[in-house]
């Protein structure tokens, strides 16, 4: 492996030694480094995985590495490339202490693909504009994000490095633009499928064909007028049933708490439930291939500035002419609103609804799917969002299924170059109790361990609540280098007939408390 990470290394810095040797070609290099220890207690309030097999090292040191290097021929036309090093101290040179699957990282035979390597390419895609026109193509491995107000950091469908092929283009100038694209999360048996999988005696051959794709198409049509934004979009998702579904991680970075797959942010309990015993395919489904899609817009409302307002709406659903048990469906919606005005700190509120489980799990799902969720307010360690500190900082509370209420503190400044942020949440599940129950026991039955589908802490019924509270500070010593600390507490309401008497009593002794202290520093170049 170490000499796999030295030739990675070589072939990058070899790109860079040609690139700089091509009078036409200029080389620019941007990026940013991690540096920090971090304090974990208490996580998925019981201290172990989310199966309840492992036991938290409360203390780690992260280092996190990238380098982001553009091949710019002309003002059109770029390549760029990216590559990541992320490891812990004290394990090993360039490696990671919790590997992970990435998002469009083939699995192996018997179980996921595991990075065990902390040198990655994260980034290489191939981006120019079309001759004498304002439209952009990016192809290759890039961000992709679909539209969500400025508030509430990224999409709770979709935001994530995939490879995908991306157009860019103006229809108004300074008005109407819209952004389209076609996305191949990943293709589980790449250029062959396996063995045939029945004979056709009509023609005398094997099928050896399988849908074993996950692929989505998306367009977004930002819109501008004085004093208000909106971005209507919507994406449809082709599924193929012999995807390896639960191979897969649901982002590149290094999952925290154990991280999910996409069975269960796309699946109902009983596809989870009922799937073959190699538990990697939607063996469930009749259908060969299922659509999913999502509709939404994003609003963003600044007349009154220096009061703004922002809020987004989503409807996603998928498998709707399968089997009943199969569907899933749902809403999600957002609102907050901020005030400008001060000079030493901007207050925020907001607020979040979605959809939850029924008590039945043979009508489907009624939580809304999704692909990869980025969201959230206030800078909460409670969700995967806009932390500094990214790798194992937060708790992967779902906001899928819940309903909350927040305020939040921001840029508070009394001391040049010292900025603070202090922020509260209050969120309460909207999942029957009785739904949440069925689910864990239908998929443990299946899997043999707890959390592969809903877990305690990550999914809340209508009896639960979380209480949190977070306070960050960041000092500049240099004008690209600063000193962060992050820290956050959260209380959780659980019940025992919904997760079992281990796992309850297990939070019951921690005083269903999770803590979290992250110190270190962010340079970036």
């Amino acid at each position: 492996m170490k000499c796999v990470n030295c030739l990675i290394l070589v072939a990058f810095f070899v790109l860079g030694a040609f690139a700089n040797a091509q009078a036409a070609t200029e080389v620019k290099m941007t990026g940013d480094v991690l540096m920090y220890g971090s304090y974990f207690s208490n996580r998925n309030f019981t201290g172990w995985n989310r199966a309840g097999k492992n036991t938290e090292d409360n203390f780690e040191v992260w280092q996190r590495i990238r380098v982001r290097t553009d091949f710019v021929a002309n003002e059109a036309v770029k390549f760029r490339l990216g590559i990541k090093i992320i490891d812990t101290w004290g394990h090993g040179t360039f490696t990671a202490a919790n590997p992970t699957s990435g998002i469009a990282i083939p699995t192996g035979a018997g179980g996921a693909n595991n990075i065990t390597s902390g040198v990655q390419i994260y980034l290489a895609y191939l981006q120019f504009k079309v001759p004498d026109t304002e439209v952009q193509v990016t192809a290759g491995l890039q961000d992709v994000n679909l539209p969500q107000s400025a508030m509430f950091s990224n999409s709770p469908v979709l935001a994530e490095r995939v490879p995908a092929l991306t157009v860019t283009a103006p229809l108004i100038p300074d008005t109407l633009s819209f952004v389209t694209g076609f996305i191949r999360l990943f293709d589980s048996n790449q250029t062959f499928d396996s063995t045939s999988t029945s004979y056709n005696w009509l023609t005398n051959e094997y099928r050896t064909h399988q849908a074993d794709e996950l692929d989505a198409y998306f367009l977004t049509l930002p819109i501008t007028f004085d004093g208000f934004k909106a971005t209507p979009w919507g994406m449809l998702a082709v599924a193929g049933r012999d995807a390896d579904y639960y191979d897969y991680k649901n982002s590149t970075e290094i999952p925290p708490a154990g991280g999910t797959n996409f069975g269960e942010t796309l699946f109902s309990a009983a596809t989870m439930a009922n799937g073959p015993g190699s538990h990697h395919k939607a063996g469930s489904w009749h259908n060969a291939q299922n659509l999913f899609y999502w509709v939404g817009s994003t609003f963003e409302v600044t007349t009154l500035d220096p009061i703004r307002f922002y809020g987004d709406v989503i409807y996603g659903a998928g498998a709707q002419n399968d089997v009943k048990s199969a569907q899933r469906h749902g809403w999600f919606m957002d609102v907050g609103a901020e005030y400008t005005g001060f000079d030493m700190v901007i207050p925020r509120v907001f607020g979040w609804w979605s959809s939850g489980e029924d008590k039945s799990s043979g009508n489907g799902s009624e939580r809304m799917a999704y692909i990869r969720s980025n969201w959230g307010p206030g800078n909460s360690f409670l969700f995967d969002c806009t932390q500094e500190f990214t790798v194992g900082g937060d708790m992967n509370v779902s906001p899928v299924g819940s309903w909350g209420l927040g305020a939040s503190l921001d840029k508070m400044s009394f001391v040049e170059k010292l900025t603070h942020r202090l922020s509260f949440f209050y969120l309460r599940g909207t999942n029957s109790a009785r739904g949440l129950r069925l689910a864990n026991i239908m998929t443990t039955a299946t899997w043999g361990s707890e959390g592969n589908y809903v877990a305690m802490g990550h999914d809340l019924t209508d009896n639960e609540s979380l209480v949190s509270l977070n306070f960050d500070t960041k000092y500049m010593i240099y004008e690209n280098l600063a000193a962060v600390v992050e820290t956050g507490w959260a209380h959780g309401q659980f019940q025992e007939s919904v997760w079992g008497h281990k796992t309850y009593h297990r939070a019951s002794n921690n005083g269903d408390n999770e803590w979290k202290v992250a110190f270190g520093f962010s340079y970036k170049f």
